[in-house]
């Protein structure tokens, strides 16, 4: 079975999916499909897919004009395309709990999730100091740990470019999120400082590869 596309939300079904169900050639519903948006009868959205490594093209439709185009076509499948649809819809619809015992369980589980997530939050929220640029020392010491350690770990995750022998300096892709700032001293010399963003994507990475933990993370410190 064919894939189905969901763009922001409007779903939409594939002439090659269509042209499947009807058991027809691809390229007979193209041409029926760019007949009938040519009529102004329905309205068609371009798309690409890849099949043994060359590249095509399709049209995206929409519930109704779906319904149109196997009628021009094969007005006996129009079952067919109408049971598909129903198939996709309650696909995604979200699903509701059907017993008391369910709901209960459904519950638990979001607690749960929001009880996992809040301590890496509440983690992120406490270090960021969101008044002004940060060097590394500044944000290495809230872990208790150097400037030096946490140089070393951004090196290795292509934070600093490394055609710089001397001195640090941010990588483009750095800079371009708004992660970083090159600055200069009242000395003439370059200075790395980090944004309240670069902070918080800083502390990200320290959790996630186990460099620090945060509140009631058991995981050791690397």
């Amino acid at each position: 079975m064919l894939s189905i596309v969901s763009n922001s939300q409007t779903l939409t079904m594939s002439t090659r999916e269509i042209a499947a169900l009807l058991n027809k050639q691809h390229s007979n519903i193209k041409i029926s499909a760019e007949r009938l948006a040519k009529s102004g009868t329905i309205a068609l959205q371009e798309s690409n897919f890849n099949h043994n490594g060359n590249t095509y093209s399709e049209f995206l439709l929409e519930k109704r004009d779906c319904f149109v185009l196997v009628a021009q076509n094969s007005p006996e499948f129009t079952a067919a395309i109408v049971d598909r649809w129903q198939e996709l819809e309650s696909q995604q619809a979200p699903q509701l709990p059907q017993t008391f015992a369910e709901a209960l369980q459904l519950a638990a589980n979001q607690a749960k999730q929001l009880e996992e997530q809040a301590p890496k939050v509440a983690f992120v929220d406490n270090l960021v100091d969101k008044r002004k640029l940060m060097n590394a020392t500044t944000i290495a010491q809230k872990h208790g740990k150097s400037a030096i350690w946490l140089n070393n770990i951004l090196s290795k995750h292509d934070v600093y470019s490394k055609s710089v022998k001397r001195g640090k300096v941010f990588r483009q892709w750095f800079i371009d999120k708004k992660y970083g700032e090159m600055k200069q001293t009242e000395t003439g010399h370059s200075q790395v400082m980090f944004t309240n963003a670069g902070e918080v994507w800083i502390n990200k990475l320290l959790i996630a590869y186990g460099y620090v933990r945060g509140k009631n993370d058991s995981r050791a410190v690397h």
